[in-house]
């Protein structure tokens, strides 16, 4: 079985290589079955897994969320990223803890997410998803480990048309120290190509989705 540490590294280069598909288990078994495809590296899914515990998307407390990445980077040979929701905490203090917590469960990369669940799903302040996110930055450097921060920002999921926004929220982000910048919801191929010349992001179109060849001639 491949060490942690070599799936952190692997996981590393693919980011440096260019682009890769990220597909999404929800279980050991579809995690094993897209391994066995020939898949280079897994994301979870923090709505797919916890429908699969009869919850709505968002109902798995933390350490239900820390079992389920912990089975799954055991069971396959691949590098995971962690769909981590918005950290499972509020404060910076409390997204470090769960950061550490996730590194220990051996995933290769994870994303904080500016969504405060708490306050009923608004997005966080600038100031404040920023604070977060450099709390998670200080939490992996602290270990030596070579995990991959994924910051995500949620506006385009709320409103598509903010396009300007998303790209002003990505840079701050990589600015705070992200690795990798995630924005779900883009949905023109224009947007998508303002967005890869102006941050290094991977991006999540929305349905009909092209192919991977007709996103990197779009990208490029």
């Amino acid at each position: 079985m491949t060490s942690v540490a070599e799936k952190r590294a692997e996981f590393r280069k693919l980011h440096e290589a260019g682009c890769f598909v990220l597909p999404n288990p929800w279980d050991v078994g579809s995690a094993r079955m897209l391994e066995h495809l020939g898949f280079k590296a897994l994301a979870s899914t923090s709505s797919g897994f916890a429908w699969t515990q009869g919850r709505p998307d968002y109902g798995v407390t933390r350490d239900i969320a820390l079992d389920h990445l912990s089975l799954i980077s055991r069971s396959v040979s691949l590098p995971v990223n962690a769909d981590f929701e918005s950290g499972f905490a509020v404060d910076p203090e409390g997204v470090a803890e769960s950061v550490g917590l996730a590194i220990a469960a051996g995933v290769a990369g994870l994303s904080i997410e500016d969504r405060n669940r708490e306050a009923g799903g608004a997005l966080y302040a600038r100031a404040e998803a920023l604070a977060r996110l450099r709390s998670a930055r200080s939490a992996i450097d602290a270990v030596g480990g070579d995990v991959i921060l994924v910051a995500r920002t949620e506006l385009l999921l709320d409103d598509p048309a903010q396009v300007a926004a998303a790209i002003d929220a990505l840079v701050a982000f990589a600015d705070a120290g992200a690795d990798c910048l995630y924005a779900p919801g883009v949905r023109k191929a224009e947007d998508i190509r303002a967005m890869a010349r102006a941050v290094a992001a991977t991006m999540a179109p929305a349905s009909p989705r092209p192919s991977l060849s007709a996103l990197v001639r779009t990208i490029w």
